[in-house]
């Protein structure tokens, strides 16, 4: 059975993520960074779709941990074919960007797009191998990044900067694995209720109700999950290095 690697896969989008791939067929690691007990019942609800599912603690910005991370699924189950780069964080506080912390912007760079470069790095090269061995299953790697990777929020500068990062990182990926047959996909969030937006809510129900979106509602973790789904399951077999926009439309230039 394939198998797929989530990161952040324990709350919110990754936790959908990982519940939909189950129900497709994958069985799953789960990285989760310090809430045990979320991965846990994510991990029970992944064998009652009859799959297998196996949490893996791990600060995707360190670099020792991505090491041991790679290494531990490899021992888990043996294969790998689809990594989800999902785990990600907001900046501690939103400060306008004249006056922001560097501090801040190492952490968001460190977490939201360093750890992601290279985790696809060292999965990658597993792939590679996978494919020389006759892999019968063609890998893929999706990354979560968001709109905010093109929509400017000037008083979060280092998240967006980072978010901006990944959606370089997925063209050179793709373009380095095509000749291997891996494709490489970024996709694009919008405004996704979950833990993360339950503190602005009331804002973007106001701005929803404005028109902020051609699809006036909230994004749900499952409208992500369904994308990563269609990339997982090989609906995009002609398609690498691309963006998809899981966003209600808010992309569109309207006059």
């Amino acid at each position: 059975m394939p198998v797929a690697l989530v990161t952040g896969g324990s709350r919110g989008i990754g936790r959908a993520i990982t519940l939909a791939l189950a129900a497709a067929g994958y069985d799953v690691a789960i990285v989760y960074n310090s809430n045990r007990q979320a991965a846990d019942e994510v991990v029970a609800a992944v064998g009652a779709l009859g799959r297998k599912a196996v949490a893996f603690a791990c600060n995707i910005g360190d670099s020792a941990g991505r090491v041991a991370l790679v290494a531990a699924v490899r021992e888990a189950f043996g294969r790998l074919d689809l990594l989800v780069n999902n785990a990600g964080m907001a900046p501690a506080v939103r400060a306008d960007i004249l006056e922001a912390s560097e501090e801040s912007f190492d952490q968001q760079i460190g977490v939201n797009l360093k750890g992601p470069y290279f985790l696809t790095q060292l999965v990658a090269r597993w792939m590679i191998e996978q494919v020389d061995d006759g892999a019968s299953v063609a890998p893929r790697i999706v990354t979560i990044s968001s709109v905010s990777a093109f929509a400017a929020s000037t008083n979060r500068g280092d998240y967006c900067v980072s978010k901006a990062g990944l959606a370089m990182m997925t063209k050179l990926f793709a373009a380095r694995l095509a000749p291997h047959g891996i494709g490489v996909y970024e996709i694009q969030p919008g405004v996704i209720a979950t833990d993360m937006t339950a503190g602005v809510k009331e804002k973007y129900d106001s701005l929803f109700a404005q028109g902020l979106t051609p699809i006036a509602r909230w994004g749900q973790p499952e409208d992500v999950a369904k994308a990563v789904v269609a990339i997982a399951t090989g609906l995009l077999p002609y398609s690498t290095g691309e963006t998809i926009r899981v966003d209600g439309g808010f992309h569109l230039h309207r006059l």
